[in-house]
Order: structure tokens, then sequence, then C-alpha cells
């Protein structure tokens, strides 16, 4: 299975994997917002299922730096259980480390051990330059580049309030030394119940590459809270070798109560 590819590191990172694909639909960039939906302490546990099988969990917390008050540092982790780990073990590590102000990445960290695929990755991010720096080599990148981790919080800075179904929400990745034009179609509002209760959502489609770890183009879906937090609930995935269900079971620390029903 391919770097890019690889199943738990794409759910972590929720989105991130998405690849350009052609369509008709409308893209609109939105600018982020000054008020952050999320803040330093911020905690989400998520539980995931391959089909039936209770197969791991992720982790994602913002934390504080001590020498960079102005930052977030930003980590999230992926890890199969005890009795998934015989079949494909995974210790997944991500961190980014984020100007508060901008959004912008400043450096990228990437541990991965899923089977036997073991890789680190240190990016420093130059934006004045639209550099990126791998430790191998310099990459050129667009303005307001996002690495896997940062994408998926400067995401949830969008503003969303008039989102049209069928629009398409567009920004630049880096992954794995290249760039990709990340898009997510909107598809509309649900009202779903999973682990940590029940919530008005938004619904997402990534569009991504088919033919790889999807069949078809719209085989991920995500949805999150349809409130200023945007937190992330749920993802579902087909893949060929079945499917993988994410869901949110806890949170803690969010800077707004979610709108959760009762």
């Amino acid at each position: 299975m391919n770097r890019k590819h690889l199943l738990f590191g794409l759910i972590i990172i929720l989105c991130s994997f998405s690849k350009y694909a052609s369509h008709s639909f409308h893209s609109v960039d939105f600018n982020i917002e000054n008020i952050k939906p999320f803040t330093i302490g911020e905690k989400l546990g998520y539980k995931i299922a391959y089909g039936i099988i209770e197969a791991g969990n992720a982790n994602l917390e913002v934390k504080s730096i001590a020498s960079n008050p102005a930052c977030f540092r930003v980590v999230a982790k992926g890890y199969t259980n005890f009795a998934f780990d015989w079949f494909f073990k995974v210790r997944d590590h991500y961190e980014s480390i984020i100007d508060s102000s901008s959004m912008k990445p400043k450096f990228f960290i990437r541990n991965v051990s899923e089977g036997n695929v073991k890789f680190n990755q240190f990016y420093t991010f130059n934006h004045n330059e639209r550099i990126v720096n791998t430790g191998e080599q310099n990459i050129k990148v667009p303005d307001n580049v996002q690495d896997m981790v940062s994408c998926y919080f400067y995401a949830r800075t969008l503003n969303l309030k008039n989102l049209k179904e069928d629009t398409v929400l567009s920004f630049n990745s880096i992954v794995d030394g290249e760039i990709y034009n990340l898009k997510v179609k909107y598809i509309g509002k649900e009202h779903i119940k999973i682990e940590a209760g029940q919530f008005n959502a938004l619904k997402f489609c990534p569009i991504v590459q088919k033919g790889r770890i999807f069949k078809e183009e719209e085989d991920l879906t995500v949805w999150i809270s349809d409130d200023y937090n945007k937190i992330p609930l749920l993802v579902k995935a087909k893949i060929w070798v079945g499917s993988i269900r994410m869901e949110l079971e806890k949170m803690d620390g969010e800077l707004n109560t979610p709108n959760l029903l009762e």
C-alpha cells in the first residue's frame, strides 16, 4: 500500500489525503474568522471501527508552547487496540505548530508505524519565501499551503454561514513532498446520533482519487457540528477491502458549547 494512502493516517487527519478530481462544482474561498472555534486545551477522542470490529482510537489535542504563545501545538495520534494489533498494528503520531493569527503552519512532524511500514518526516515552512524544507530538499509551495494536520484546523476557521449545497471548498496542502489542491464538497445538513450524543451536523464529501483506497470519488464522508466550533463528529469511508467508521466519543475544552441535542 502506497504511503499516501495508509489507512489510519488517512483517518486521523480526516480528509487531508483527498486528491483533486475534475468536477464542475463552483469553488469558493472563504476568509478565516477573527475568533478561532478552538483554543488551547481542546481534546477530541474518537473510536475507529473496521467493519463491525472495533479497531482502535484517534486523539486530537490543542496544546500551548511556552516559548511561543502566539502558536498552537496540535498533536494527533492514531493507534490500534490490543486485539487488532495482531492483524495490523498502528502507532501514528502527528504534530503541527501553527501560527494562531494566520493559521499557517510553521513546523510539521509525522512519525508513522503501520504494520511493516515505518518512517519519519519533519517539515519547516517559510511562507515568506514560499518554501518548505523537508530535510532533504526545498520545495516551492503556493501561498497559504497547509500540512496534513493544520489543513483540518484551518478548515474549521472558514466562515460557512452562507454555504450552499454542492459548493466546493479548496485549499492547498503538502503531503509526502507533493502539493495537492484539496477539494471538499458540501452536501447539506443532517441530524446524527453518535457515541458523544445527538448533533445537528454539516455533511461534506472530500473529493478523492478513485482506484486507490477508494472505489469511487465520493466514498469518504465527513460530518461536522453545525455550530461555531465545527467539531468533526463522524467519518465514514468505503474502501476496497471494507469500510471504516470513526466517531467522536468524548470531547473536552471546546471554546463554545456545541449544539448538543438532548
